[in-house]
């Protein structure tokens, strides 16, 4: 693999010529024609794309309007709530709502199904599309029944995909959904576009989570498709089925790039044909001289059989380099281990080596990722009549939806995984976000999902348990089951693949998912379980802040899972107040008693009473404040608290990581750097101040307040340096912060509180 940092054109779809000097002078010796870089940039497919979807006639500040929306059952009920809030009356353009989070109604009484009933309501009364649980994951069925060629998709999971459909789509937190409902825009800088050059083509046993973990080895660490839209193009994509190309794309998500596409050939026409769309497919090509701002390019056939070990994608390895280096690398993780949990449990792998070979407790193929036709049918092939044996190791399947379970059915797949000892059953994210299949105590699982972080296979460090994933394809997870538990890479065997062909059918779609075809009943009153509860009143931004730091992260990398915990409190997205008691509870148990310690002062304020008798050591850090600045009063000077993290905010999409910070009385984080830009929006849309001091500097410590004088003002005037002071001692020490780019809205929404009254008529 190799990264061109300086960017590349693409000549004719098949040759790369480097941003050199004589660049222009190669170009037209193979074109004959003269084409300037802006000119170039402007040949892309992402940026026709993006091009046509911009509402501001400014391709450098894009004002975007999406085609569609979709939403799980942990994030629709927040987002119809904020959108109801702010008069909704319609579903401006087609918004599916998908069960597929909390849709075993296993825990918490009725409070999952209230959700799933909220949403069916609201879909008849809205004009919306509603899935019921067990029918499909929310990606499955957008790329069935909802992409199409050289439209944009926007949904609240951040790995909204589709782009080797054909379709642009993004993940952002539940408020950029919530704009587009009120017929708003996702306002953005213009990305940059990286193109990923393809050739060769896949070993047989390698599958796409291979090739996806080879990439994201390669460019998470540096960032180099950070925010930015990956393209792939080159000889090697028609190389590859669309099931191969759409694994690859799920995951571009864990590179932290903004969005992904591809180019479309006969056999993406042929993906939609068969599920009966044919006229959403486009052929999409870049043009004839196309400009990169940066160029992945990858031979296909390079690729070996990978496993990301704990705790993240990007912690990849040949599965034959892990195999020869088996002590070294367990030891490693191990390490990362007592680093990311603080000592608090420890993780021992090197347990998991018997008689030379690492042996594994639980594999799972299931989800966006791995639950795909092809995926399911490979690892039929490979399992077909092998045993997984009556030890410790399990194997289940989850289908991406039922049509795709149907056909398995129908074609012997299944029965071919059951009659090994596996287990079938039915389309669910569970494994992906710690809400099934948790494995026992130090268990050690293999899985063809999208994540490994910290506790996101499910248990809880707080209760002294711990267990990891390592991410596989789903070929090399069948050759362990295989195996009977023992890693195996896919290559090692000489499966016959017998590539069934798919055939969909939509009938269990057409009985079950409710379809309004756009059209609002003003009639249907939406159910409301006794768990959904209303947004907490926020107030809007103050002239002062008096801050105090409540926790202090100091990770390489925070994730969103770390910030709100997915799993166990994936039944409490509903309820605002209940959600807020379990954040930072797995990397700071401290941190929801020390906010509200705090918001008991701001809530004292707010109602005209005392601060300072509601929280007394107030009052000796404003006195020390008033020395300085002798106007900061209870009036204009509101009371939070912030966290420090060097980098938050990586993975899921989900608003709650920013809005459960909000609702105990957070203004604001200070980071070094944030880790995506949802993550950043959602800072912004509940209101809160996306600081970022430089690299290496941390003029606070927890437990220390911060005073940050005339930050409305700042706000207001776009200031590019806001100075702030940390109280110690009785004195004030200066120091600088900054808050990035933010467009017009943002600095009104972050004035005025957050969305809801940003939007509140």
């Amino acid at each position: 693999m190799k990264l061109y940092e300086k960017g590349v054109y693409l000549v004719n779809g098949k040759e790369l010529v480097e941003n050199t000097p004589d660049a222009a002078a190669v170009i037209k010796d193979k074109t004959g024609e003269d084409i300037s870089q802006q000119q170039a940039r402007t040949q892309t497919i992402a940026y026709h794309i993006l091009e046509s979807h911009n509402t501001s006639g400014n391709m450098e500040k894009l004002q975007i309007k999406f085609d569609k929306l979709t939403s799980h059952d942990i994030t629709f009920v927040g987002i119809i709530q904020t959108a109801r809030a702010s008069g909704l009356s319609k579903f401006p353009i087609p918004y599916v709502l998908t069960n597929c989070h909390n849709s075993l109604c296993a825990v918490g009484g009725t409070i999952n199904e209230d959700d799933h009933m909220f949403g069916l309501s609201c879909a008849k009364r809205y004009g919306g599309i509603y899935v019921p649980p067990h029918q499909a994951v929310i990606h499955q069925f957008a790329r069935e029944m909802l992409a199409g060629g050289g439209e944009m998709i926007l949904g609240s999971d951040s790995h909204t995909r589709y782009g080797a459909l054909g379709t642009m789509a993004m993940g952002e937190g539940g408020p950029e959904l919530v704009k587009q409902l009120l017929s708003q825009t996702y306002d953005i800088q213009m990305p940059g576009i990286i193109g990923v050059y393809l050739t060769g083509k896949p070993e047989k046993g390698v599958g796409p989570q291979d090739v996806a973990l080879a990439i994201i080895k390669e460019v998470f660490a540096n960032g180099f498709v950070k925010n930015k839209v990956m393209e792939f193009v080159g000889p090697g994509v028609e190389n590859l089925s669309v099931d191969f190309r759409i694994g690859i794309d799920v995951m571009t998500t864990e590179t932290t790039c903004l969005s992904s596409i591809w180019k479309t050939d006969s056999q993406v026409k042929e993906f939609y044909e068969i599920h009966g769309r044919s006229e959403s497919y486009k052929e999409l090509n870049p043009g004839k001289t196309a400009y990169y701002d940066g160029m992945i390019e990858l031979d296909l056939s390079t690729v070996k059989p990978m496993i990301a070990m704990p705790f993240h994608p990007s912690n990849a390895y040949p599965i034959e380099e892990l195999n020869a280096n088996l002590f070294d690398i367990l030891e490693d993780c191990e390490k990362k281990a007592q680093v990311s949990f603080d000592g608090a449990v420890e993780l021992n792998l090197k347990e998991k080596v018997r008689d030379g070979r690492l042996y594994v407790d639980q594999g799972i193929i299931a989800g966006c990722a791995g639950g795909g036709f092809e995926n399911i049918c490979d690892a039929a092939d490979i399992l077909d009549g092998a045993s997984i044996g009556a030890d410790e190791f399990t194997l289940s399947v989850y289908p991406a939806s039922m049509p795709v379970y149907m056909e398995l059915v129908r074609n012997g797949a299944a029965a071919k995984i059951m009659a090994s000892g596996g287990v079938m059953k039915t389309a669910f994210c569970g494994p992906c976000f710690g809400a099934g299949d948790t494995p026992a105590n130090n268990g050690f699982s293999i899985r063809h999902s999208t994540r490994n972080f910290p506790n996101r296979e499910g248990s809880k460090v707080q209760n002294g348990q711990i267990a990891s994933v390592a991410l596989m394809d789903a070929r090399s997870i069948a050759a362990t089951a295989a195996n009977k538990g023992y890693l195996t890479a896919a290559t090692e065997l000489d499966t016959a693949f017998t590539k069934p062909k798919y055939f969909f059918d939509q009938t269990i779609y057409q009985n079950r998912v409710f379809d309004s075809h756009g059209v609002a009943d003003e009639s249907v009153e939406v159910k409301m379980g006794p768990n959904i509860k209303d947004w907490p009143k926020m107030c809007a931004l103050t002239e002062h802040l008096l801050l105090k730091v409540v926790s202090e992260i100091h990770d390489p990398v925070t994730t969103t899972d770390e910030l709100i915990p997915s799993g166990e409190t994936s039944s409490y997205r509903s309820n605002p107040l209940g959600l807020a008691e379990f954040t930072l509870s797995r990397k700071d148990p401290e941190y929801v008693r020390r906010a509200k310690e705090v918001q008991k002062a701001e809530l004292a304020r707010e109602q005209g009473g005392s601060p300072y008798e509601a929280l007394p050591e107030l009052q000796a850090v404003v006195d020390a404040i008033r020395k300085q600045f002798a106007d900061a009063n209870e009036q204009n000077t509101g009371v939070g608290s912030t966290i420090f993290a060097v980098k938050p905010g990586d993975g899921s999409a989900r608003e709650q990581a920013a809005s459960c910070q909000k609702v105990l009385g957070g203004w604001a984080n200070i980071a070094h750097e944030y880790a995506t830009k949802r993550y950043r929006s959602n800072l912004i849309n509940w209101g809160m101040l996306p600081f970022l001091i430089p690299e290496g500097e941390l003029p606070f410590a927890n437990g220390d307040y911060l005073f940050i004088p005339n930050i409305r003002n700042a706000v207001q005037q776009k200031a590019s340096d806001i100075v702030a002071y940390a109280i110690k001692d009785g004195a004030l020490a200066s120091f600088h912060m900054t808050l990035g780019d933010l467009t017009e809205d943002e600095r009104e929404i972050i004035l005025k509180g957050c969305l809801i009254n940003y939007n509140k008529k």
